[in-house]
């Protein structure tokens, strides 16, 4: 076997079984958000399976589930056109994010804080305030589980296989 087909098969199962098993389990833990983690592994392995990048990517994430509830938050409050006040709030939010994400890059990985801001904001941004619950503490689990155990635990069982069958 070829080394491409290799790692295509071990990919592919490495997709087929552990993704799934969160799935499976995460409604279990109380979280209803689970197909998060699979857009925030998409993410980390996007940024090349890289874990020395694994923990400012997942601060960047919490930082945008935070921002998402903030700019809920903000929009509530206001009392302009809804379109106003959505443009107003992504401007403001988004161009603060950007200048501390890339004031910090070390700490901070700016595309996951959006990213993350988006994935928050997609669930959230219909609901008032006070409906939120315990969504942002949901959203910010499966962005972890995205990062540690799909994007870092693919990745590791796939290079496991590959051992093996090479």
């Amino acid at each position: 076997m070829s080394e491409k087909t290799i790692n295509k098969i071990t990919l592919a199962l490495g997709i087929a079984l552990l993704p799934p098993i969160w799935a499976v389990l995460s409604p279990y833990a109380g979280i209803t958000t689970g197909a998060v983690a699979l857009i925030c592994a998409g993410l980390y392995v996007t940024n090349g399976n890289k874990v020395s990048d694994a923990l400012k990517i997942t601060l960047g994430f919490l930082c945008g589930d935070i921002w998402a509830v903030l700019a809920v938050f903000i929009m509530e409050k206001l009392s302009f056109n809804p379109n106003a006040e959505l443009y107003g709030t992504l401007f403001v939010l988004g161009g603060i994010a950007v200048l501390i994400g890339e004031t910090i890059p070390k700490y901070i990985f700016t595309p996951a804080w959006l990213c993350g801001w988006a994935i928050g904001l997609t669930i959230m941004g219909p609901m008032k305030i006070a409906d939120i619950g315990t969504l942002p503490i949901q959203i910010g689990a499966a962005m972890i589980a995205g990062v540690i155990y799909v994007g870092i635990g693919v990745d590791a069982f796939q290079k496991k296989l590959i051992r093996i069958f090479s």
